[in-house]
């Protein structure tokens, strides 16, 4: 069994934010898989379903970013799920716009969702990172990441929203890299391409 974590705040003033992309993935990956309906519990809302052969459960902590450590360590230990099959889907500032990178462990960049996780749970789960780009100065940070994505960017979003919902049974047969470039592929052949894109 697998804990697939989204990362967001709760509330309809951050649902479009770029904060909120691991919601967003999580919602979109429940309806195109036909996942169970959203139910409240472990201080968030959780959706059971599969992908491939494998059980997972979702997790969107209602906690608000800061938090969201208390309901992921709440649902696994529920679920008697080990920390190396926590999956958590948050937004990347250090990647470009729509590129995705997955990683075990490592440092949290100065985002408090994964400081809590790791606090709660140990370092060793699986980040899905989901580039927004990078203000470009240290100080736009805080407003970059509570801003909503700009009309412009959506169809970026949609599609890249898309590529990591419909390979994202590699991921939970524990494929991380054919996951990786299957949704750099798909992006390129719909002809997103962010600047640091050298064919990994």
């Amino acid at each position: 069994m697998r804990l697939f974590v989204g990362l967001g705040n709760p509330g309809a003033k951050y649902q479009g934010n770029r904060h909120n992309i691991g919601f967003m993935v999580l919602d979109e990956m429940a309806r195109r898989h036909g996942f169970a309906p959203w139910r409240r519990r472990f201080q968030g809302e959780t959706s059971e379903g599969s992908l491939g052969k494998e059980r997972v459960i979702l997790l969107k902590p209602l906690t608000f970013m800061n938090d969201s450590g208390t309901s992921v360590q709440a649902a696994a230990s529920f679920f008697k799920i080990a920390v190396g099959d926590i999956a958590v889907f948050h937004d990347e500032l250090e990647l470009p716009f729509s590129k995705v990178r997955v990683k075990v462990g490592g440092g949290i960049a100065g985002h408090n969702g994964l400081r809590s996780i790791s606090a709660h749970v140990g370092n060793e789960y699986r980040r899905v990172r989901l580039g927004i780009g990078h203000p470009g100065v240290k100080e736009m940070v805080h407003n970059h990441v509570l801003s909503d994505f700009a009309k412009a960017e959506r169809p970026q979003l949609d599609a890249l929203i898309d590529a990591v919902t419909d390979n994202v049974a590699l991921l939970a047969d524990g494929r991380d890299s054919t996951f990786q470039n299957k949704v750099h592929l798909t992006m390129q052949a719909k002809g997103f391409t962010s600047k640091d894109d050298n064919g990994t």
